[in-house]
């Protein structure tokens, strides 16, 4: 069952997100500025900037607002602060790594309101390096398993150069290094696949299993993280039971 709460934990943060539109609004015009000042300005040719207006697209952002994040990632538009990437280090209760991902303009600001937001709820920041060493940073696709073919995507996955897929009756997920995102992403487009998510994720090596009462404890800590606006994303080595999902839907 490991996909499905995977899949569930996907469409829980994505309905949490979709409930502060105005928030969701501003991830998904960060993602777009970092994709195209890294990757350039045309989606046909950059699959992260590809997926970050498909992605935008899909939660209704409005078309000048996609373009004018496009314009500030490749230059063209100066307004605003400088943005960049960071990654935090720090411990939910119970000993759970975290690898907290920002995209600012204020680093300071950033710093603190995570740090405060950590030790409100028991949690604590680490040094950089702390808890990096459990985590590996992997190209990530998933994909419904409903009304695919496994054995079509496996093969597909295997030739862009994939590391691994993954399946159950829920989820298809796909591993990649991150070198390989564009391949497997391109491969995917052109075979006409759905893809529900996709990005360059913070993949842990092993995960740590909870009891129920401890993991909602944890998650209560990783929500209030994705809750900052510098946050955009907090990966951990959780293991999310599905009494704790379903509770949380």
């Amino acid at each position: 069952m490991a996909g499905h709460s995977k899949w569930k934990n996907i469409q829980r943060k994505k309905s949490a997100m979709d409930a502060k539109r105005g928030q969701l609004f501003t991830r998904l015009a960060r993602e777009i500025i970092i994709a195209a000042r890294d990757g350039g300005g045309d989606p046909e040719t950059n699959p992260r900037l590809r997926m970050a207006i498909e992605r935008a697209k899909a939660n209704n952002m409005p078309k000048d607002k996609i373009l004018k994040a496009i314009r500030r990632g490749t230059g063209e538009d100066r307004e605003g602060g400088q943005l960049e990437e960071i990654y935090y280090e720090g411990y939910a209760p119970h000993g759970v790594a975290m690898m907290i991902y920002c995209v600012t303009d204020n680093r300071n600001r950033a710093l603190s309101e995570i740090r405060y937001t950590l030790n409100r709820l028991g949690g604590s920041l680490g040094e950089s390096g702390s808890v990096a060493w459990q985590f590996k940073r992997m190209a990530y696709f998933a994909i419904p398993a409903e009304g695919n073919d496994p054995d079509a995507i496996l093969e597909l996955a295997i030739e862009a150069g994939a590391d691994d897929v993954q399946f159950d009756e829920y989820l298809i997920e796909i591993y990649a290094e991150p070198e390989a995102f564009k391949a497997v992403s391109d491969r995917l487009r052109a075979a006409g696949i759905q893809v529900q998510e996709a990005g360059l994720k913070m993949v842990p090596t092993q995960e740590i299993h909870l009891e129920p009462a401890a993991a909602a404890q944890v998650l209560k800590v990783i929500d209030a993280l994705e809750d900052l606006d510098d946050v955009q994303e907090v990966f951990s080595n959780l293991h999310v039971p599905e009494e704790v999902l379903a509770q949380a839907d």
